[in-house]
Parts: structure tokens; C-alpha cells; sequence
């Protein structure tokens, strides 16, 4: 992982696709979630398509170590952003920001 690179926790992932969508390299976009009743600072994570992939870990028991909670990265965008997944596991994924989209090519 690059030190200076900002990166998230996402979760939730067999609630909406099932973590066999995830893979290192594909990129999501990361909408600010107003409407959650649970989490005023949730973050929805989604395909570039629009489906609903999951959301950015919020809390200690679901953060993973080195990478930042939704409540962080609220204030480092205005409603969307980019994410690229880096690992995954069974159950959550790591991903890295950007304000951007990134060139795949």
C-alpha cells in the first residue's frame, strides 16, 4: 500500500452483491448517504453502474487497522468520489480514494 494514499474499509458487501463482485482493481464511486437512518455519516458504495455494493466501515469493530472510518473521509469530499478496491476478503474489502475517475486502460 502506498503510504501517502488515503484508504477505506468497505463493508456490508453480502448484504448487496455478495463479495464475489469484489476484486482487486475494479473501481466504485462513493456517495455521501443522507438518507441513512442508522449513520449520519454514511458513505454508499456503488458500482460505476449504479448498483449498491456496500457501505464505508464506521465503526471500531468494523474499521480495519491502517485504513480510515466514513466519519474521516466525509470532509474530504463534497457528495461523490472514486474508490479502487486493493484486497479483499471474506467479508469487507480495502479500497483506496480518489477524487477522481480513474483511466483503467
Amino acid at each position: 500500500m502506498n503510504e501517502n494514499s488515503t484508504y477505506m474499509t468497505i463493508t456490508h458487501i453480502h448484504d448487496f452483491s455478495g463479495s464475489g463482485l469484489f476484486r482487486p482493481g475494479i473501481q466504485l464511486v462513493l456517495q455521501k448517504d443522507h438518507e441513512n437512518p442508522y449513520d449520519d455519516e454514511a458513505i454508499l458504495v456503488r458500482s460505476l453502474k449504479g448498483n449498491k455494493y456496500g457501505y464505508v466501515a464506521n465503526s471500531s469493530t468494523t474499521v480495519c487497522r491502517g485504513t480510515h472510518s466514513a466519519g474521516y473521509l466525509q470532509h474530504l469530499f463534497e457528495e461523490t468520489v472514486y474508490c479502487i478496491v486493493r484486497f479483499t476478503g471474506e467479508d469487507f474489502a480495502i479500497a483506496e480514494f480518489f477524487r477522481e475517475p480513474v483511466n483503467m486502460e
